[in-house]
């Protein structure tokens, strides 16, 4: 299976019941199975979509070290720190349906992290291996103290 490379950067209109429309560009890169999604926050003000498959590839692996770990006793006194994973586990990603025309209704809990009103614009970012949904403020932030490091980015990785 071929991957496809996420880029672009759009605006988008949350509505007045927490959805949002992901952009008609992304239709080509982005096709979840069945629109099986997973939302994860990533930073205050940004949220990341992912196909479902490629989440949970990636996470569940690492999830199994961590209890197989656990229950060998492994762990030692790390018992805060697993806590602290576990609830930011917890709490971290939830699965999402994308309905119609790629519409996207933002849970509970997430739409006070990335911290929009209903009516308010968001930023939508290809982030190459997913989608980003930005509080406009903090992608600004962001793309102001990032946006010099592109070319060493772009060396680092294409060797």
């Amino acid at each position: 299976m071929k991957k496809e490379f996420i880029t672009g950067e759009f605006c988008r209109t949350i509505d007045d019941r927490y959805r949002l429309t992901l952009p008609n560009e992304f239709d080509k890169v982005f096709k979840p199975d069945a629109g099986k999604c997973v939302i994860a926050k990533e930073g205050p003000g940004c949220l990341s979509l992912w196909d479902e498959t490629v989440w949970k590839s990636n996470l569940d692996q690492r999830v199994k070290m961590v209890r197989d770990r656990w229950q060998l006793g492994d762990l030692g006194r790390n018992t805060p720190d697993l806590q602290r994973f576990a609830r930011l586990l917890s709490t971290r990603h939830r699965d999402v349906q994308l309905a119609g025309r790629a519409r996207l209704m933002l849970p509970e809990g997430f739409r006070e992290f990335l911290a929009v009103e209903p009516q308010k614009d968001v930023m939508v970012i290809g982030a190459g291996i997913c989608i980003e949904i930005w509080h406009p403020k903090k992608w600004m932030d962001y793309l102001e103290n990032d946006i010099s490091h592109f070319g060493t980015l772009l060396e680092t990785l294409s060797h």
